[in-house]
């Protein structure tokens, strides 16, 4: 029994070649959309800038912070996220394990009690004796083969043994690693709650400044009110005129595609005699427009952000109040995007640009995408002309960077669907 034992553990003791260290597949996906927000948080951070003693300047330095504190929100929402996700991925690996190790136990009995049965009939002689004391030629052929046969058995059973040791040995390595994962995760979250709280202080005494000069804050309010009532009463007409121009196309093929039905068919003068006319209204877009209109919407929250670089949502779409500010409330009808000096506004999708016009000395864009229409305004030069075709992620434009305010560049963008005003942030990929 000592010798069966020893045999045993001589077996059992054998290390296979370490294989490299398999990466969880979740914590690899956890990681890669982590690190974007945390790039995206970094880049953000150089954006910020020193503030002025001027209203206007204040309001944006306000708002850059403010942006900057969402965004930092959100990290924090992604790490609790990821939290979770780990926790219930430990869970699994604790279950994986236990599973494995109850097998290799089972596993380890089961060889334990064929060397015990093999050191009992351990001589040539006796196997010899077992295989010819058979009484007839059949019977030695079968005896003779289940001797060989046992022995692949007692190999094979050694080698599983081998095998489920090393599968445990890389699960506890894995579960070691998420572990690892987690604990960085903490630190991180308790990291980004500080710097959380330093910013929110540093909105706090931007606001306290802002609350003692009331009357040069609503008179930059409604200056900006005004600015914004022109720029978008412009658009709107644009929009309405293109909506317009792409019902009369739709008509025209509409009309051609009837005509050529005619010809080609008698039956449907007859049909369209006695028979009802589809509206011509009922034809709103060509079947290209239909087709690219498909294709934007189906691309919801895929759409890349329509400015180059690093950036922060300093304003976002719709009514709503400013933290800290009595009776101040903004209604935007898109978002605002602050990058940095040099970015340029670039083409969320493929499309026609419908409109390019100047205002206040800065240009605006508007582009086609069937039904969809985006609006790219604040650009100080354009690279595209009314009728152009552009592509995805195509530059279409230098956006302004004032230079009486630390070169402040931001994008107002807008996104329509016909004359109906969208909120532009479920549909881009952020």
């Amino acid at each position: 029994m000592k010798r069966a034992c020893l045999i045993l553990l001589a077996l059992l003791g054998l290390v296979l070649p370490l294989a490299a260290q398999s990466t969880n597949p979740l914590i690899r996906d956890l990681e890669s959309k982590r690190g974007m927000l945390q790039k995206q948080i970094s880049e953000s951070e150089t954006l910020l800038r020193s503030t002025k003693k001027d209203v206007g300047s204040q309001l944006n330095s306000l708002a850059a912070l403010t942006g900057q504190i969402a965004e930092r929100k959100r990290y924090i929402i992604r790490i609790n996220m990821d939290l979770d996700a780990i926790d219930r991925e430990l869970a699994s690996l604790g279950r994986q394990l236990d599973a494995l190790q109850k097998d290799l136990a089972l596993k380890k009995k089961r060889y334990e009690a064929s060397v015990q049965y093999l050191y009992k009939n351990r001589s040539i002689q006796e196997k010899l004796l077992f295989i010819l004391s058979a009484k007839d030629l059949d019977q030695t052929y079968r005896r003779l083969r289940y001797v060989r046969e046992y022995a692949t058995y007692q190999r094979l059973q050694g080698e599983e043994i081998l095998k489920k040791q090393e599968q445990i040995r890389q699960k506890k390595a894995e579960r070691q690693q998420v572990r690892n994962t987690q604990a960085g995760l903490l630190k991180d979250r308790e990291q980004e709650q500080t710097k959380l709280e330093t910013q929110e202080k540093e909105q706090r005494t931007l606001v306290t400044g802002l609350q003692k000069k009331q009357r040069g804050l609503q008179n930059e309010l409604n200056k900006k009110r005004r600015e914004a009532n022109r720029l978008n009463a412009r658009i709107d007409k644009l929009i309405a005129d293109e909506i317009e121009k792409a019902r009369k196309q739709a008509e025209e093929e509409a009309r051609r595609t009837a005509g050529t039905a005619k010809k080609t068919d008698g039956k449907e003068a007859v049909r369209s005699k006695g028979g009802k006319a589809s509206p011509m209204e009922a034809f709103t877009m060509t079947k290209a427009d239909q087709e690219l209109s498909g294709n934007f919407a189906a691309n919801k929250g895929k759409l890349p952000m329509p400015i180059s670089g690093a950036y922060i949502i300093v304003s976002r779409y719709g009514e709503y109040s400013v933290p800290g500010l009595r009776n101040v409330k903004l209604d935007n009808k898109g978002i605002d995007i602050q990058g940095r000096a040099g970015a340029q506004a670039r083409a969320i999708f493929d499309g026609k640009v419908a409109a390019v016009f100047k205002l206040n000395g800065l240009f605006n864009i508007l582009i086609r995408h069937g039904s969809y229409i985006s609006v790219y305004c604040n650009l100080s030069s354009t690279l595209v002309k009314q009728g152009d075709t552009v592509k995805t992620k195509q530059a279409i434009g230098d956006i302004f960077s004032d230079g009486a305010d630390n070169g402040r560049t931001v994008l107002h963008f807008q996104l329509r669907r016909e004359k109906d005003k969208l909120n532009p942030e479920p549909w881009l990929n952020r």
